[in-house]
């Protein structure tokens, strides 16, 4: 029979670079306020300074010291309820180059791709870095995510946000997290790596599946994000043609949220819809195919009017009836 564990004291440790923190509100942490409307608004802590807002202001020092989880009375009477933002808060109110990957779908890359502590995470388009830090806090201070973004002005937003939210000293960074300015089809070759997974977050992702190929070890899984139907049928098709990938799984999550007071139960009017298509596949080990698929396609969905790749077995004219 074991001890039960302990329940935990103090902050997390800082060699844990989770982002988070425990015990009273501190000078140049990040809290999240939350009015009667459900307005929210971040900001840093800082010493003497107020946070203003129509229902008056709020002097920091009223918050720094305290538990987190408390409700505070602006000068004008505006009640706020008082936390640290959750990554899942941040992320969609944190500064933006490009739009962000939201919540939902980072939770489906990080379970569907599987994510774990440890692994080597290759990521093509950092955005603004909201996978990002779901990426570093799955893989861990002993895993690497290594970012490849072609845009400096997203890589510099990116940059930021990151180091705000796990808190990294002025001029250092995630431990795990290294960020490449340049294409992954041309720098990922060049720099010889071999990762465990690598998810692609980009416009044509289908010109960087040879380069993940040939990084991925065998088993790897390869992930990509991308936000629209012609898309997904382009990228899916050249993972079928490349050959070197298991038959790749396509899929899509969407977000109800719900309203329930007494007997009022209904759907709310909040539901986050189609935001992406997420699209699967494994590394298969040199050399080695995965077996045909066995099912044929429906009639005409290779038609004369398809000019996208074809699967293996798929004649480039089809054949008259």
């Amino acid at each position: 029979m074991t001890d039960a564990p302990l329940p935990p004291t103090g902050d997390v440790p800082p060699e844990a670079w989770s982002g988070v923190h425990r015990g009273p509100l501190r000078a140049g942490e990040w809290v999240r306020l939350v009015d009667g409307k459900g307005r929210k608004h971040n900001f840093e802590l800082v010493p003497g300074k107020r946070f203003f807002s129509n229902k008056g202001h709020l002097e920091h020092d009223e918050l720094i010291g305290r538990d987190e989880g408390f409700t505070v009375t602006s000068s004008a009477g505006g009640e706020y309820l008082v936390f640290r933002p959750l990554l899942s808060e941040f992320v969609v109110s944190m500064p933006r180059g490009a739009a962000v990957v939201y919540p939902k779908d980072s939770a489906q890359i990080i379970a569907m791709a599987d994510i774990f502590p440890g692994a080597h995470v290759v990521e093509a388009g950092v955005g603004s870095g909201a996978l990002t830090c779901s990426l570093l806090r799955a893989v861990g201070p002993y895993g690497r995510v290594s970012s490849y973004e072609r845009r400096e002005e997203f890589a510099e937003v990116a940059r930021r946000n990151v180091t705000q939210f796990f808190g990294a000293p002025d001029g250092q960074t995630h431990p795990a997290w290294r960020l490449t300015l340049g294409d992954l089809a041309e720098e990922l070759p060049a720099s010889g790596e071999r990762c465990d997974r690598i998810i692609l977050d980009m416009l044509a992702p289908w010109d960087c599946l040879d380069a993940a190929a040939d990084a991925l070890l065998p088993g790897g899984i390869v992930c990509a994000y991308v936000a629209t139907t012609t898309q997904l049928s382009k990228f899916v098709e050249a993972v079928r043609v490349h050959g070197g990938f298991t038959e790749p799984t396509p899929w899509e999550s969407l977000v109800r949220d719900w309203h329930v007071e007494g007997l009022a139960v209904r759907p709310g009017h909040k539901m986050i819809g189609h935001t992406a298509f997420l699209v699967t596949a494994r590394r298969m080990a040199p050399g080695q195919r995965a077996p045909l698929k066995k099912r044929r396609p429906a009639p005409g969905a290779y038609g004369p009017d398809y000019t996208g790749p074809r699967p293996p077995g798929v004649p480039d004219t089809p054949a008259e009836d």
